[in-house]
């Protein structure tokens, strides 16, 4: 292979909300922390460790505003794009330095506004509604009607 690649692909959920920074000629960029999880089992104490990485993530004008609208922290994202090194110099004279990942495409995978839409019928609602009765559905016992 003679060329490089720079390629991230994550599935995880929102840290918060996405944050909007508009700019003159219409632009604009959304930024929000996506964190994915490790889980194994600590092989001395027999004990589940969960580990937690954030990841800075940056979305591009159309892209940022469909993300702002449909996204909540806690929802759930699969995100593909590339990793992003930079730095700038505070007010105070310090450098910062940050790793971002910057989105080239995304799939929502679960939403908190998609699941408040949703109609959820509760379990004692089902039991009511269910009129299968097998002492008067005329089907020997060991049979079974599927």
């Amino acid at each position: 292979m003679n060329g490089t690649l720079n390629k991230v692909m994550l599935i995880g959920y929102l840290g918060e909300e996405v944050k909007m920074h508009y700019f003159d000629g219409g632009n604009c960029i959304g930024r929000f922390q996506l964190a994915t999880n490790e889980v194994y089992i600590n092989k001395t104490t027999n004990e589940k460790i969960t580990s937690t990485e954030w990841h800075n993530l940056v979305v591009r004008n159309k892209a940022a505003e469909i993300c702002e609208k449909y996204l909540s922290k806690g929802d759930k994202i699969y995100i593909e794009g590339r990793i992003k090194s930079r730095q700038w110099q505070t007010e105070d004279g310090s450098t910062k330095h940050t790793t971002e990942i910057q989105v080239t495409e995304f799939t929502f995978l679960s939403t908190k506004r998609e699941s408040e839409n949703k109609k959820q019928i509760p379990s004692s609602e089902l039991i009511k509604n269910t009129n299968f009765d097998p002492e008067k559905s005329g089907l020997p016992e060991n049979d079974l009607p599927f």
